[in-house]
């Protein structure tokens, strides 16, 4: 496994080198739009209020709503550049940043879980974890 940030775990997303290469990216840039693809306690309210709404949610769609959540915080020229520089993928802006939002909404779940706001239930649900509430 390779690098994970903070509260990551590896369980939803798999690999994290993107994130890791579109923030090294994005640094020399303008440091804030590295800081804009991060969690921030926004994130994490939001997540516990689909959760709370929700009661049980697929993972599917959760990742879905989260992936929309994120995408206008990626910079879309930073987010292709990252894919073709890492893996030589020529990819449109909107599939780059949709790929950065993913791993984004993969990482929240993985924090989520880390802080005890959901749990996974089975392979593909997440609830609210009424222990930690």
């Amino acid at each position: 496994m390779g690098r994970l940030p903070l509260l990551a775990d590896g369980s939803i997303v798999g690999d994290y080198e993107p994130l890791f290469r579109y923030w090294e990216k994005a640094k020399v840039k303008d440091r804030r739009l590295a800081e804009n693809v991060t969690l921030k306690s926004e994130d994490f309210k939001y997540l516990n209020s689909l959760i709370e709404h929700a009661r049980r949610i697929n993972l599917l769609d959760l990742m879905e709503t989260l992936t929309n959540h994120f995408i206008d915080r990626v910079e879309g020229t930073i987010a292709v550049e990252t894919y073709k520089e890492l893996l030589g993928l020529e990819l449109e802006v909107s599939e780059a940043k949709r790929r950065i939002a993913r791993i984004l909404a993969g990482w929240l779940i993985e924090a989520g879980r880390q802080w005890g706001i959901v749990k996974l239930e089975g392979l593909y649900y997440l609830k609210r974890n009424r222990d930690k509430m």
